[in-house]
């Protein structure tokens, strides 16, 4: 099978995935751009589908969108300025897209969040049985955020074990200030 259709197979079985009521459950009108609902409309569908499609959008980055009829707000953060501007270009593109709000954080420039967010995926994605599981996707399912030394785990996981070790994971790295385990885990709906 080429690279390119392995991807997008990859990217579509991330999507498909996660069930509805995960960005329903974390709040009604903050949609992460990794969790799909069955139900949406079409301008939602197109808006997850251009976020995903990102080609520098990677797990330590938070995409997700707010939609209000032809209007859409772009949320999260990201680690380089040109995502945020490649977001809000994709989205205008859409038809039905009136009015794209950007309001995607650019994370600040730092050696030390850099250094926290390779030890944080090594603490996490090194662990073979979260790899196996979580690792091996075109867009792995948990995210890691680092601002100022702070992470947060933004994602989707299959039970609430699962959060609870990689939580631990999270915190047992050395410099961080602190850790937010924002992880929606899938039986809960």
């Amino acid at each position: 099978m080429p690279i390119k259709s392995l991807t997008t197979s990859l990217t579509l079985a991330v999507l498909l995935v996660v069930p509805a009521s995960f960005a329903q459950k974390h709040d009604k009108n903050h949609q992460d751009a990794f969790v799909g609902d069955p139900d949406e409309t079409e301008i939602a569908k197109h808006v997850r589908h251009e976020l995903v499609m990102l080609p520098y959008y990677n797990i330590f980055d938070d995409l997700a969108f707010k939609l209000d009829g032809g209007t859409v707000t772009l949320l999260g953060a990201v680690v380089k300025p040109t995502l945020k501007d490649d977001a809000g270009r994709v989205v205008k593109k859409i038809p039905g897209v009136q009015q794209v709000i950007n309001d995607i954080e650019v994370l600040p420039l730092s050696p030390m969040d850099d250094q926290i967010r390779m030890a944080e995926y090594r603490a996490i994605y090194g662990d073979s049985s979260i790899s196996t599981r979580y690792g091996y996707r075109a867009l792995p399912s948990i995210h890691i955020i680092v601002k100022n030394g702070h992470v947060t785990l933004e994602g989707v996981v299959a039970n609430q074990g699962d959060k609870n070790l990689i939580g631990i994971k999270a915190n047992g790295v050395s410099s961080v200030f602190s850790v937010t385990n924002d992880l929606l885990v899938e039986s809960e709906k």
